[in-house]
Parts: C-alpha cells; structure tokens; sequence
C-alpha cells in the first residue's frame, strides 16, 4: 500500500561561480550532462518509448483530493497537479532511463562556462504558447522572477544561489551563480523550469489562486472542468514540440479526462463499472483477493506488474519536532520499536512488501555496514559533533518474528523513554518533570483508504501496553493539506518522493530555512546541521564517487537519529487497465509511463 500525499509540482534550481560574460569561453552543448558522457549522445527517441506510436482515442484517470486553482506555484490554494504537468513546458527534459541528462525542449542548446559560473539556455526558435506568441528570454526570466519573489516559499530554497538573471538577447537567458556555490547539480535542475508567459500575466496577481486556466505551451490544454470533480485535457493538434526528439513517443491519446475521488479503493468500482480507465493499485489485499470477476477472467480488464528501479518513496510515520515530546530521540526510537511491519506483511499484505530500512531504500545511495573509504573520511570532520554510534553498524528497523520479539522490543521501548526521563505513572507514561502523558495523534488523510486503520491497530495496541495513548484520524484530503502546510500535527502518515539523483530538494526536506517556511515539505521540523553540511557535499560533488560518499553519510546521519519510523515499498508498480491500451514492452526499468500508451487500434 503506497500512500497519496499532497503531491508538489516537481520544480528545481542551480548555482555556481560568478564571473564576467566576457571572461570565459563556454561551450554550447546538445544536452547537459551530470556525470560523464549521456546515453543519448545523437537522440532520436527515448528508448522505453514507440516513437510510431498511433495518436488519438480518450483515456480517463482517477486524481484524488480535489482543486480549487490552475496555478501550482505558489502556497495559496489546491492545484489541479494533474493539469500542471501536461500543460506546461520547461527548458529541458530529464528522461526515465537517463535521470542525470538533460535534452532540449525549450531550450534546443545549452551554453555552459567551463567553470559552472553561468548556464545559458538558447531557446528553440520554433517553441511557443497555445496562442501562438513566441517564448522568449523574457517569459524564462518572468518564470525565474515570479517563482522566487511571489510563489511557494520553497522556490527560494531552490533558487538560492542564484545570483542573478540575464538576457542576452530575445532567444537566450543565461543564469549566472554565487561565488563558491561549487553546485554543480543546478545547471540541470535549472533546465527543469517550467516556462510562463510574461505577456499573459501582464495586470494578474501570480500569488492568487485562479480557477481560469492559464495561457501554456505543453502537450495539453484545459478544455473543460468543473473544480474539485473533473479536469478534461485536450491534446494540442499543432503542438510545436510534437516533433522534437525528446517529446517522440509522448502525449498519445486526444483527450485525458482526470476524474477526482476522494478514497483509492472507491476507483476499483470505477474501473470495473467502466468510469475510469485504468488505475494504480495501491493495497496489497486487494491486488490479490480484489480483482476476482468475470472482466478480468475474461481479459477485459489487465493486471500488471510493472518493475522500476526508481529509489524508493520514502513512505513514513513522520515525527514533528516541533512538538516537545518529540524533541529526544529516544522517545521517536522508543515509538518505532511498537511498529510491528512483520505482522501487516504477512496478514495484510500477502507479503508483497519490503520493509525500508533507508532513506534511499532501492539504490545504490543506501548506506551499509559501517562507514569506510571516502564516506568515513567525510564522517570524521564530524566526529566531534557526532554520536560514536555514528561510526558503527546501521539501525535497522526492528523484525518482529514472533510476540516474544515484540515482548522483547516494547521492554527496550520502555527502557528508552525511562533514559529519557519518563515512567509509568497510575498505568500511563508520564513526563516526570511537566507530569504530561505520553499521547500521539497520528494523521492520515482521506485518499488513502479506511484500510489503513488495520495497520494502525496493533501499532496502538502496542504502545497502550507500555503507557502511550496513540490515537488514529484520518481525515479529508484539503484539510489534511492544511494541517501539514501549518505543521499542525502530532505525526502524520506521509510520503516523500525520492528522487533518483537526489540534490537541491533534499533543502526542502530538511533543511533548516524549509523547517520554518510553512507549506515546506520539512514535515518533520529537522535542523540537523551535519546533515546539511552533508546535503552540500552532495550537491557540490564533482564526481559520482564522491557524490554517493556524501549522500550515504547523510544516509547514516539521518538514520541515527530516528526522524521517521519507515514503512515499505514495492520494487514494482501494480496497474489494472481495461483493455483497449496498448503500451511499449521494454527491459528498461522504468515504471509506468502513462504518457506512453497509445489506443489499440488507433491510427497513426
């Protein structure tokens, strides 16, 4: 079972060495490239894609929650996300199968100082909005402005290090960075803007939510809608990109039709009942037991197990530190020994789960063992500042092979929270010192089903053995937005999607500026700065052995000190469709790309 979260436009930055225009030669270049030379060094098409696939059909998709704004930037309001995504075009595109390279879209070339002082972006000649304008240097430099001065708080994280924007002339911007940022990750983040039209927005608020579409230059546009019950999309007949390497392949169907529920299994019925066309399962129980009727007997409707070798979403009972009782580790330690996986695998799951033992479980960025070469010398410029523990085995959840192992956990549980100055007071654990039990809420919201209470049950029943109150709500989505935007709550059930070359987001989960911006995703409230000084290291890593060298060290770091009590994930996506689809079949580990598929039958 995957959690639903409120998902965030993925939006991004960069930063490096300021110096004069004049004073260095830069090289214009065909993609930009992380590390090392890319996959697609002459792109044609990207290889998990048909680039012959048949245009048309109609396609219609569950979305969850609801929306009440088109304009997913800015902190205000609940966006359509689904619309954002499909509507809007950025500089460049980052595929699937090659997440640390950059190609053209907007921007058909790439002009980069040696030095990673600037990155130009020369815009494709051809690229326009649906009105037909040209984009130009002055709609990049309007995006990067707007974002930073009047959208989400967290786009001044991203875009910290940048010191200042220019155009050179009406087909290119180029973005200069901070003396010493060293971060070389940017320039490719920065490719992943999303592009606005500065003439559209002429006399409108950026910060204020606004139910009437605005003016894009994707793949789709907002043909029809009705807010916080459906979004229809129309496919873009003289889309300009539609011929472009990058874009071969992609946005297959005529119209994509987003309808909005409020709960996961409710879309089951859907599928089967013929409202919805194809649907992302995310509990276990019901992938095996669920689908036992005559449409999928018959082949009407497809299951599939689709693998991908994306880092796992980190998917949590997340702690807020900003609440007293959470503020010693050995309470959140003390918490996650109660949670029995184990149990929920084998009588909820049907054991089609792993248990996440890392915050980049399903990648070689996990830490393992204890520290050695490159990631034991970057720890010992902490040592001082850091717990010995560091600088042993990893902690690893606790395995709950029977209830004589549970017995066993909730006496360390016990022992952990009397260390950090509790006891049992007339059969409750109490704060000796400001004589406050010990009670959590725990918030889930909505989208993810009435089925998680049967996780959540032994979890309570454990902790009330040892004195803790933990009690359950799961409530609409919006509010649950609201609730986590304000960092209203005890802990939550949440999910961050980890990225397969984690950078300049991590800021935005823990670190410190994000911990007090509200609407960040730093749930938790984590100020660590070891694992900030960690996240720069990475960043500004030059090459990929030391960059996994840092990224595991924050691994290590943050696993110490027990932020989140993790939960599970599934090296595959599990997908029921009807059957008039067809997609790409590929080795290529790359989830499901929706955008792919193409109608059976259709023509090209």
């Amino acid at each position: 079972m995957r959690i639903t979260t409120i998902n965030k436009f993925a939006v991004i930055i960069f930063c490096a060495l300021l110096l004069n225009i004049n004073s260095v030669r830069a090289e214009v270049l065909p993609y930009l490239s992380l590390y090392g030379e890319p996959k697609y060094t002459e792109l044609k098409n990207f290889d998990y894609v048909n680039p012959n696939a048949p245009k048309g059909g109609r396609i219609v998709l569950p979305a969850y929650g609801g929306f009440d704004s088109f304009n997913p930037f800015i902190f205000k309001g609940v966006p359509a996300y689904e619309a954002a995504g499909l509507t809007f075009d950025t500089l460049a595109v980052v595929p699937s199968d090659d997440i640390s390279t950059a190609y053209p879209l907007v921007a058909e070339k790439f002009d980069l100082a040696p030095d990673h002082s600037y990155i130009g972006f020369i815009i494709n000649p051809k690229a326009r909005f649906h009105d037909g304008s040209k984009i130009t240097a002055d709609d990049v430099i309007f995006s990067f402005n707007s974002l930073v001065e009047k959208g989400s708080p967290l786009y001044k994280i991203y875009y910290s290090d940048v010191e200042r924007v220019e155009k050179i002339n009406d087909n290119e911007v180029r973005f200069y960075f901070k003396p010493q940022s060293q971060n070389k990750e940017l320039p490719l983040i920065l490719a992943q803007l999303p592009v606005l039209s500065a003439k559209y927005w002429e006399g409108k608020d950026f910060a204020k939510p606004e139910l009437k579409p605005m003016l894009t230059s994707g793949p789709y546009k907002v043909s029809k809608f009705e807010p916080g019950k459906f979004v229809v999309l129309e496919r873009v007949k003289n889309y300009w990109a539609q011929n472009l390497p990058s874009r071969k392949g992609f946005f297959n169907f005529d119209e994509m039709r987003y309808d909005y529920y409020q709960d996961t299994t409710v879309t089951l019925q859907a599928l089967f009942a013929g409202n919805i066309d194809l649907r992302e399962e995310y509990i276990a129980k019901i992938w095996v037991t669920g689908y036992d009727n005559e449409q999928v007997k018959n082949g009407s409707i497809k299951k599939e197990e689709i693998a991908h070798n994306n880092t796992a979403i980190l998917q949590s009972f997340v702690f807020n530190l900003r609440r007293p009782q959470f503020q010693d580790k050995r309470v959140r330690q003390a918490i996650g020994l109660a949670f029995n996986f184990e149990w929920a695998n084998q009588n909820l799951f049907y054991n089609q789960y792993r248990r996440l033992d890392s915050y980049f479980s399903n990648s070689e960025m996990a830490a393992t063992g204890k520290p050695q070469g490159k990631e034991l010398s970057i720890l010992k410029q902490y040592a001082k500042d850091l717990s010995p523990e560091v600088f042993g085995e990893l902690p690893t959840p606790p395995y709950h092979a029977d209830y004589r192992k549970t017995r066993e956990y909730l006496k360390q549980a016990v022992a952990l929270l009397k260390e950090a100055g509790y006891d049992f007071v007339d059969g409750k654990m109490v704060n000796l010192e400001t004589k406050q039990p010990l009670e959590i809420e725990v918030l889930s919201n909505t989208a993810n089903g009435a089925s998680f209470t049967r996780v959540m049950l032994p979890f309570i029943s454990n902790l009330a053995k040892i004195g803790v109150k933990m009690s359950f709500r799961n409530i609409e989505v919006n509010i649950f937005k609201n609730r986590l935007d304000n960092f209203d709550f005890d802990m939550a059930i949440l999910s961050y999607p980890m990225s397969q070359m984690p950078g300049n987001e991590q800021k935005e989960m823990w670190g410190s500026l994000a911990a007090d911006n509200k609407g960040s995703m730093n749930w938790a409230g984590v100020k660590n700065p070891i694992a900030e000084e960690l996240i720069n290291g990475f960043i500004k890593a030059q090459n990929k052995d030391d960059y996994l060298a840092y990224i595991k060290a924050f691994d290590r770091v943050m696993r110490h000190e027990y932020y989140l009590i993790p939960q599970w994930y599934a090296p595959y996506q599990r997908v029921a469709y009807r059957d008039k689809f067809e997609h790409h079949k590929t080795d290529l580990k790359v989830g499901l790309q929706t955008m792919t598929w193409w109608m059976k039958g259709a023509k090209k």
